[in-house]
């Protein structure tokens, strides 16, 4: 009975963990930053107790070693910071996060860490639908954030919680106030209910229900952004599902195929990218992005090796990101690209190891998902959908990161570590045990021992 209390406790936790993470902007509207912070803190002390408690063990070989670098390296920026004391609430921020990364990891198995990502998932999704609804029926007028004061209006369109557009078919901001947000959460909600579809662990009924719940709100939200990310994520499927029907030893028609793809894709942006734009309703400038881009490149390069010290998201009262990024009224706190971002505050160095970071964590979930697991296990076998997961995750992420910096904290860095230390743990299972699935692959109980 304690047994089973105390996994439920763990069980809510990283529930609320994952709603913080991802709907941070929803307790900061609501409850102001003081409030955001109490729960947040929660969340972080609530993960730290969690591990010091069941002390689950990682080998020193299994932990990922581009993971320490990157984080080691933005913790010394802090002694070359441009702005140490704002780098120092940065780095504690992102070590915060961080933890609850690790706690999701090595904590929770498997199946549990499917089941908090769904259980989250669900309230923000059905939060959002009633917020707007509530929005658009009973206020019928866009709706500002409690606790700040703007001003007189009229107010810039990033200013409001919710435009109340429900009714018109949107775009709908739900309760994390922000379109490309919500519909990205409604993409990785997709992702996590059609696991839980095909392979059974949740009645089917209400497997079809949650489906076509992400869906609508991933269809109102009219994210462009989102939208790509899903091309992106369909062709990761694609390319998966083709290697492994091709097995360990065919597969150089698809390796092939891709790099063709990605070329072919790169050359078609580059030539018909004023059409593309037009097509999906964008302005030539991607919404302003390129003027960001353009200023942060500016700035990067005037410190390129070792970047301005790491800070996460822009602090808009320190110098220089005061005044760096606004638009029509509204000050922006990210490059509005990670990798930029990256090259911004920790220099060349810090990208090469984010990219090592990123490109190790993509190359370890891409063979967890396109080799079988080393058991005998039927092609049916309802695991082969749930070894697809992080590969799909880090392929949305990877997409979203050319025009968001989210990868970078909260919601998508914990995403990060988590998948990060659990593909490198499934790595060595695989290796040490080939007669035993791996974690991610096929096991229901892959905490460390």
């Amino acid at each position: 009975m304690a047994s089973t209390r105390s996994r439920s406790l763990v069980h809510l936790l990283a529930t609320l963990t994952v709603f913080t993470a991802f709907a941070g902007q929803f307790w900061r509207n609501l409850l102001d930053w003081w409030g955001f912070g109490i729960i947040a803190g929660i969340c972080i002390l609530g993960a730290a107790v969690a591990l010091a408690v069941l002390r689950p063990r990682l080998e020193g070989r299994r932990v990922p070693k581009a993971l320490l670098a990157f984080v080691g390296l933005c913790t010394l920026s802090i002694a070359w910071s441009f702005y140490p004391a704002a780098s120092l609430i940065g780095v504690g921020i992102q070590l915060g996060t961080a933890v609850t990364g690790v706690f999701l990891a090595l904590c929770l198995s498997y199946a549990e860490l499917i089941r908090a990502l769904a259980a989250a998932f669900r309230w923000i999704l059905v939060l959002s639908l009633l917020f707007e609804a509530w929005v658009a029926i009973v206020v019928r007028g866009p709706v500002l954030p409690f606790w700040v004061d703007y001003g007189e209006p009229p107010y810039p369109k990033a200013f409001y919680w919710s435009r109340g557009l429900l009714l018109d078919g949107g775009p709908i901001e739900g309760i994390v106030a922000n379109r490309n947000l919500l519909g990205f959460i409604a993409l990785l909600a997709l992702l996590v209910f059609v696991v839980q579809l095909v392979e059974g662990t949740v009645r089917r009924g209400w497997a079809i229900f949650w489906v076509v719940v992400a869906a609508v709100v991933f269809a109102l939200t009219r994210s462009t952004t989102v939208i790509l990310a899903l091309v992106v994520v369909a062709a990761a499927l694609g390319f998966a599902l083709w290697a492994r029907s091709r097995g360990a030893e065919r597969r150089r028609p698809v390796y092939l195929t891709a790099a063709a793809s990605v070329v072919a894709v790169v050359v078609l942006l580059i030539t018909l990218n004023g059409a593309l734009l037009k097509l999906f309703g964008k302005s030539e400038d991607l919404t302003g992005r390129f003027d960001i881009w353009n200023a942060v490149i500016g700035l990067a390069q005037q410190r390129p090796v070792a970047g301005w010290g790491w800070m996460g998201y822009w602090a808009p009262w320190v110098e220089p990101f005061d005044g760096l990024a606004v638009r029509k009224g509204v000050t922006y706190l990210q490059a509005h690209n990670a990798w930029l971002d990256v090259w911004l505050q920790v220099g060349i160095i810090g990208l090469v190891i984010f990219i090592a970071l990123i490109g190790s964590t993509l190359w370890r979930s891409w063979f967890a998902a396109v080799d079988r697991p080393r058991t005998g296990i039927s092609d049916t076998d309802p695991y082969t959908a749930r070894s697809l997961l992080p590969l799909l995750i880090l392929a949305a992420l990877l997409a979203q990161s050319l025009a968001e910096s989210r990868i970078l904290y909260e919601g998508g860095w914990m995403l990060v570590v988590a998948l990060c230390i659990i593909t490198k743990r499934a790595q060595y299972s695989a290796v040490e045990a080939p007669d035993a699935a791996s974690a991610p692959v096929s096991s229901d109980s892959g905490r460390m021992r």
